[in-house]
């Protein structure tokens, strides 16, 4: 389960209901999902979001979306780091970055200008739904390995416009215990 943390105020929350309820007042979205499908690790991404079509049919009814694929990251990923420069600066999309981590975890930082910049570590289980135009940036766990569908609304509306304030220098790159 995801745990939030607020570093400006030292704050740490653990339980999902007062996650959720922390996320929404700053317009991030966060649910959990079952993870008691019969997937493995081989598992293919077909066989990952035929056991979520379910759930995957309601987000994208609710969000517009209109198409799903799978991200599988992790430490021979080949370009690894050159790939994370994309991810680990402070940006936006024209599009919702939703995420629904199926194995490993990560560390999204959120800038919500409405309050000070948030850190959720997500992990299985764990949908995020950044808001077009929220400012953030994403890194790995020191397992550096996340598994997540991604849900698009059109996929060029993924592409990151960076803020160029260097604001992901001021925070804890890697995920707290």
């Amino acid at each position: 389960m995801a745990v939030l943390i607020i570093p400006d105020q030292q704050r740490q929350i653990k339980e999902f209901a007062k996650i959720q309820a922390y996320l929404a007042g700053v317009n991030i979205g966060y649910e959990q999902w079952q993870t008691d499908h019969p997937l493995t690790v081989d598992s293919t991404p077909e066989q990952i979001l035929n056991a979520y079509a379910k759930d995957i049919s309601i987000l994208n009814q609710k969000g517009g979306y209109v198409t799903a694929d799978v991200i599988d990251i992790h430490t021979h990923t080949p370009n690894l780091d050159a790939m994370l420069v994309k991810f680990n600066r402070e940006h936006i999309h024209d599009d919702d970055e939703v995420r629904f981590t199926i194995a490993g975890s990560g560390l999204f930082h959120i800038n919500p200008q409405t309050s000070p910049v948030i850190s959720v570590k997500v992990e299985a289980g764990d949908l995020l739904v950044v808001p077009k135009g929220t400012l953030h940036w994403f890194d790995l766990c020191s397992d550096r390995r996340i598994r997540a569908i991604r849900l698009f609304q059109a996929i060029s509306g993924w592409t990151p416009h960076y803020s160029e304030s260097q604001k992901e220098q001021g925070y804890q790159p890697l995920c707290f215990g």
